[in-house]
């Protein structure tokens, strides 16, 4: 048995959480054992479960699906101890209608007994599930097929491998330095801990990791090269968990470390330096998954410097990856970084539509157009991009952000999976309407979901202990895309603390996270009243000046950006019944209004049936008071959670959370007292 999480905090896996398995053993099917996925199951298992009991404990029955041809009696030739009639006949039953591809399982269970079979590493995540979510996951007499809805579950990390003098080791990193590297380039030496991040990842079901960040310094470039013997220890350790290795690359290395004088596209010797290179990668490393590419953005490099469309870049290191069954993800974020404020009339949001719309159909087969869930920059509320409609034959990857860039810097408390539950939800408004979670399910294996990594060396991993069920949520839906936010909460919640009425609270804290925080921070979808650069705290006009495009064009009668048909009309952009509905303020969704409309102070609200300033004052106060409610709810049970550690930590972070609260309540209330004029109708203390 290996000592797991000797060095940090066991999530979700907490043993401490699963003293029932003390009454379940866990067995191969016949000659299960031999399979590569089974033997892993059933170490990790051993290595987080209690020792069960000698007698009278329950069997959880481990196999692929031709593992059961032939069982039909309790006890096979040789006195082979195998499943129940029962059970092997009701897994089959459930076999014949569920399709599980390549990573599916069906768990099943029949008094006592449980049987987890499935197809590849399917059985692993079976096993794990069934750990984490325990033997009620399936009630008695029942089988349940899991299937993951889509692909390709990535982490994205944007780990620096030299420590960025603003940035640091970790981008937009709020939990520490690099699991993976030292700063000056060096592997870390506690690999153990990087088994037990792999481990966590399958646990949940995520399949793939992208090492390194996608501003790609010079470092990090010879991760291909001269440090490649480093890129293969991690791959090994990770690929014993079933997840790919990925790694962002530069589009200038041929220049900055191949010794060439261009990095044209359709220049044969640049085409000729990726073969040579992406061949000797997968010399070294057989499963490699692919490479990420940030490209004409925020100053990268990339095709358009040589005149070339994005097709034109992509294809050329997509056939590099082709003859290895590699991937290319290749980020849409690509925008004006340089944007004049005095001009009205280039709107960001329009950007990655603008630029990948005519290119649609024009991508090789091994590359995905990695889409951020919307059109700006990971803002607590934007509406979803629609580039996730309108690419139609191009494959696709959902980017979500797990870091807390924008959502409170892990010292705030905010469940994403509430705000990414909303964009899979969101639906083109046809007749009948498709949801961009019933896009990525029709494309299944063509499909991916990416999500920004939250990870660092932090005990917590994830910096604020509750951040550890946003990376748990990423996972769930990921491979659930219809999952809820409540059954995701509860989910983590139970699998991380033993005490019922700490459950309780902790899963009513995370649902009431999200929409306290957007709440008291930027209102109504305008976005980016944040620090310019540091992204915590309010700073209303940081960005209404700069040349990010980031702009609320708030003056002395309202406030908003003008996006329909008479402003930028980036509405048209979505399909029709969605560009209706945003472009006509009467019925564009209340959150996202000031996203889409430039609305007057004194303008009275469709849904709400309030002013937009006195919206505004309510939805600020609402925030504060939700933090506090929060707080003491926490106050409550913190005495029941063992860790005192978690106490602690939980404990700073929502005193922090409280102050941050007030501040921005205060400072956007008189930001708009200040330019209305109009006081609020409820007398609350607001600093003229």
């Amino acid at each position: 048995m290996t000592q797991r999480f000797a060095t940090s905090a066991p999530c979700w896996l907490d043993p401490a959480t699963k003293d029932w398995t003390s009454d379940w053993r866990l067995r191969p099917i016949g000659t299960a054992g031999e399979d590569r996925w089974v033997s892993r199951a059933m170490e990790d298992w051993h290595d987080l479960a209690a020792e069960p009991e000698a007698d009278g404990a329950g069997t959880i029955w481990v196999g692929r699906a031709d593992d059961l041809g032939g069982v039909g009696s309790e006890v096979a030739r040789g006195g082979e101890v195998v499943p129940s009639s029962a059970l092997a006949d009701l897994v089959r039953a459930e076999l014949t209608v569920a399709d599980l591809g390549n990573e599916g399982v069906v768990v099943a269970r029949v008094g006592r007994e449980i049987g987890v079979v499935g197809t590849g590493a399917g059985v692993l995540y079976g096993v794990l599930r069934v750990l984490v979510g325990g033997v009620g996951l399936v009630a008695d007499g029942q089988a349940i097929a899991s299937v993951p809805d889509v692909a390709l579950r990535m982490i994205d990390h944007w780990d620096n491998m030299v420590a960025d003098p603003v940035l640091g080791c970790v981008e937009r990193g709020y939990a520490g330095d690099s699991v993976f590297f030292t700063d000056g380039g060096s592997l870390v030496s506690d690999l153990a801990r990087v088994e037990d991040y792999a481990l966590l990842l399958s646990s949940v079901g995520i399949n793939a990791v992208c090492l390194n960040n996608v501003n790609v310094g010079p470092i990090e470039m010879t991760l291909l090269t001269e440090r490649l013997p480093l890129l293969r220890t991690l791959a090994e350790i990770f690929h014993r968990h079933h997840v790919a290795t990925y790694c962002s690359v530069g589009f200038s290395a041929p220049q900055d470390i191949g010794g060439l004088t261009t990095c044209d596209p359709l220049d044969n010797e640049v085409a000729a330096w990726w073969g040579r290179t992406v061949d000797a990668v997968y010399r070294a490393i057989p499963f490699f998954g692919g490479l990420v590419v940030k490209a004409d953005s925020e100053g990268r490099p990339g095709p358009f410097t040589y005149g070339r469309s994005h097709a034109e870049g992509a294809n050329m290191l997509a056939r590099a990856l082709a003859p290895h069954n590699g991937t290319l993800m290749w980020r849409c974020f690509v925008y004006d970084c340089r944007q004049d404020w005095r001009d009205r009339t280039t709107d960001r949001a329009r950007a990655a539509s603008d630029h990948f719309m005519p290119l649609d159909g024009q991508f090789d087969d091994n590359v995905l157009l990695q889409v951020k869930h919307g059109p700006i920059d990971f803002q607590v509320r934007e509406p979803v991009s629609p580039l996730l409609f309108g690419l139609k034959r191009t494959r696709i990857a959902l980017e979500l952000q797990i870091a807390h860039e924008y959502t409170g810097h892990a010292i705030d408390t905010c469940f994403l999976p509430s705000m990414w539950a909303d964009v899979l939800a969101t639906s083109d408004g046809g007749d009948p309407g498709a949801t961009i979670a019933q896009r990525l399910e029709r494309d299944g294996e063509r499909s991916a979901v990416v999500g920004v990594s939250n990870i660092g060396d932090d005990w917590t991993w994830t910096g604020h202990p509750f951040s550890q069920a946003n990376l748990y949520g990423f996972g769930r839906l990921s491979w659930d895309c219809d999952a809820s936010a409540r059954e995701i909460a509860a989910e983590w919640v139970r699998a991380t603390f033993a005490d019922e009425t700490v459950q309780e609270a902790v899963i009513e804290i995370l649902l009431t996270s999200y929409e306290a925080y957007e709440n008291y921070t930027s209102p109504l979808g305008v976005g980016f009243m944040v620090t310019p650069g540091l992204h915590y705290g309010p700073n209303i006009d940081g960005y209404e000046y700069s040349r990010w495009g980031t702009y609320h064009f708030a003056d002395r009668d309202g406030v908003g950006v003008d996006r329909t048909p008479a402003g930028s009309g980036y509405t048209e952009q979505y399909p029709e019944a969605l560009a209706r509905e945003y472009a006509d303020p009467a019925i564009c969704p209340e959150r996202m209004l000031l996203f889409f409309h430039h609305v007057r102070y004194d303008q009275v609200l469709a849904q709400s049936g309030v002013t937009l300033i006195q919206r505004i004052y309510d939805t600020h106060f609402e925030g504060v008071e939700q933090v506090r409610h929060m707080h003491a709810l926490w106050d409550g049970v913190r005495e029941k959670v063992e860790d005192a550690r978690v106490r602690d930590e939980v404990d700073r972070r929502f005193a922090l959370q409280e102050d941050d609260a007030h501040e921005w309540c205060d400072q956007i209330c008189t930001y708009f007292l200040r330019h209305s004029g109009i006081p609020d109708e409820r007398g609350r203390e607001i600093y003229a």
